[in-house]
């Protein structure tokens, strides 16, 4: 009997446990795309404490239970912006080179889905992706832009291949215009709804290959 009770009180402690790390996990996720959307539509320096606490219940204090101050949450958003942008355009080269894919051109093209599949899934983060920066502190400033040339110098080992012909400089030039294509998607999809990423797709190849 005390060895059924012992082994439940553990059980029990365990699911507790477990419970309070899923919740707070939860939570913790809620805060950021709720203080996603609000950086997005009000901007990061006007939005306060108090107001990322009332968007999840929860006081203005209690938000440092989950983060250190309000710019570890912009540099939470942002670096996990940046890593999972970098972290899919390596997927996607990687499986290319594991297949045997021979053409960059196939390439760029499953690039440019993946980037718009990012902005139609998060369109708060890439609105205040590139707004925000100087709202980062400088270490973390320093790493996101970090990730950020890497993502845009794999794309371009990408397009190298598909147009030797480009010098660096207008490889670069193309580059930077697509990603601001790309980046337009939340705002063209007021406009064009569903349309707006074969559209802006569509864009992104010509800008790249053309």
């Amino acid at each position: 009997m005390f060895g059924e009770w012992a082994f439940t009180e553990r059980y029990d402690g365990r699911v507790t446990a477990t419970w309070r790390e899923t919740q707070k996990a939860n939570r913790r996720a809620l805060l950021l795309e709720r203080a996603a959307a609000l950086f997005a539509e009000r901007g990061f320096a006007a939005v306060t404490t108090a107001e990322l606490g009332d968007a999840v219940g929860v006081s203005g204090p209690a938000l440092y239970k989950h983060f250190a101050s309000k710019e570890a949450i912009l540099a939470e958003l942002l670096l996990d912006a940046s890593e999972r942008l970098l972290d899919g355009c390596r997927r996607i080269l990687a499986d290319a080179a594991a297949g045997g894919a021979s053409d960059p051109r196939e390439v760029l093209g499953e690039l440019v889905a993946f980037h718009l599949g990012f902005a139609v899934a998060a369109p708060d983060v890439i609105r205040i992706q590139d707004r925000e920066l100087a709202g980062l502190p400088v270490d973390v400033g320093r790493r996101v832009r970090t990730l950020q040339r890497t993502y845009v110098s794999e794309w371009d080992a990408v397009l190298a291949g598909a147009r030797p012909d480009l010098a660096p400089a207008e490889r670069e030039t193309r580059l930077l215009g697509v990603f601001g294509i790309l980046n337009s998607t939340p705002h063209s999809a007021a406009a064009s709804g569903a349309a707006a990423a074969d559209i802006l797709a569509g864009m992104a190849e010509r800008a790249l290959l053309g």
